[in-house]
């Protein structure tokens, strides 16, 4: 069977569903396809920054994101020379409405979007649909053939956004080449139960080579450590007990709940770090993890995919609304979002090298004690990072006709 559309969406998750939304609102015609029958995955995803926050609020859905139970960051500190901590980000020194990232579910931040898709008529959310090809004329992308609980069928379209992550079916199927570099770490992310001293404070911890991301949620502290490349079964034949050591190392206070935490309750995440050369082909764009695989240092991939939709349907919208959708369209918005992938990109890489020497017990992440006494003598400097962790480089605003605030 086969159907049209304006627009086809290829996955549902943050860079997907924003892009659906936006585009439906400026009266776009969407049909977004996601391969899952629901949202409730384990994602690794779940910090929503001061900019999609920003977001929400001027698409009329912040008081339907608080009803979300969140948790709020505001600080990063890393250890000084004399082991004690140093404030590097301070979010709340932002001149920001929302001066914290809120870690969520991501499950229920789709949600939220989804119900709000629904309420527009020019959007259709297909779930349980798996992308299996793309639809070529005169070597143009015009559509996509699925798979669903119909069986199979089409749907052609004016423009294709595949924002189906890292692993991109779409992306690959049009042989768009990749940019990759080399990436020295994977990450286990697991859950603790209980909770830390420092609530509202991203505090990394180092201990015997391994670095522990600690984030605190209500109830338990989601938990990422880092490790070397290509060295997981290496940790798992070391042992639960070998484990739980290193945990407590890291998080004394956590000494009462490891226990019953098995290897099988941490799951490996592959670290990908890479770009397209080129996001889109005629007919076809790429945004989110499809165009640029983020690692997860900093925690700003989902930020980055969620601004690239929101240019994507600001640069994008009219044309299609009037069939007038060119190459020059899909080059800009590339050429848009360019300089904040770099950049990103950029200083995730910095930091790789920097964990490469802790990971290998070469090197040590503290500061001198100049940076040190430089930050808490002047404690507005923390904004700094806080603004480009925060907000990013370049801040997109979303099309004025899907504004509802």
């Amino acid at each position: 069977m086969k159907s049209t559309t304006d627009c086809i969406v290829v996955g549902g998750g943050p860079a997907g569903m924003v892009a659906g939304l936006l585009l439906a609102r400026c009266g776009v015609s969407v049909t977004v396809l996601e391969k899952h029958s629901d949202f409730l995955r384990d994602f690794r995803g779940d910090t929503i920054h001061p900019s999609t926050l920003q977001l929400l609020d001027e698409l009329g859905l912040m008081e339907q994101f608080e009803q979300i139970k969140f948790n709020k960051v505001t600080q990063a500190q890393f250890p000084a020379q004399d082991n004690s901590p140093v404030t590097v980000v301070d979010l709340s020194k932002l001149h920001h409405p929302y001066p914290f990232i809120a870690l969520a579910p991501q499950w229920d931040f789709l949600d939220l979007l989804a119900r709000a898709g629904e309420a527009e008529e020019n959007f259709t959310l297909h779930m349980n649909c798996e992308v299996t090809d793309v639809l070529r004329d005169s070597g143009k992308v015009v559509g996509v053939q699925y798979t669903g609980p119909d069986g199979e069928r089409e749907v052609r379209a004016d423009l294709t956004i595949a924002a189906d992550g890292r692993w991109s079916c779409i992306r690959d199927s049009t042989g768009i080449a990749m940019k990759d570099y080399s990436v020295p770490i994977d990450v286990w992310w697991f859950k603790v139960p209980g909770a830390l001293k420092r609530e509202f404070t991203l505090s990394p911890a180092f201990v015997n080579g391994r670095m522990f991301v600690l984030i605190p949620r209500t109830g338990y502290v989601q938990t990422a450590m880092i490790l070397p490349k290509g060295m997981d079964a290496e940790l798992r034949a070391m042992g639960v007990d070998a484990w739980h050591d290193s945990i407590v190392s890291a998080a004394p206070e956590l000494a009462g709940s490891v226990d019953g935490l098995k290897l099988d309750d941490a799951k490996l995440l592959d670290v990908r770090l890479n770009r397209a050369r080129k996001w889109w082909q005629p007919g076809l764009l790429c945004i989110g993890d499809s165009a640029h695989a983020m690692s997860p240092v900093g925690g700003v991939g989902v930020n980055l995919a969620v601004q690239d939709a929101v240019a994507t349907a600001r640069l994008l919208a009219e044309p299609l609304r009037e069939s007038k959708l060119t190459e020059r369209h899909l080059a800009r918005v590339q050429f848009r979002r360019t300089v904040p992938t770099l950049v990103v990109q950029g200083i995730q890489r910095a930091m790789h090298r920097g964990l490469k020497q802790v990971l290998k017990g070469t090197g040590e992440v503290i500061l001198p004690n100049p940076i040190a006494m430089i930050f808490r003598r002047f404690t507005k400097l923390s904004a700094v990072p806080a603004r480009l962790l925060g907000v990013g480089v370049l801040r997109e605003r979303p099309p004025a006709r899907a504004r509802r605030n």
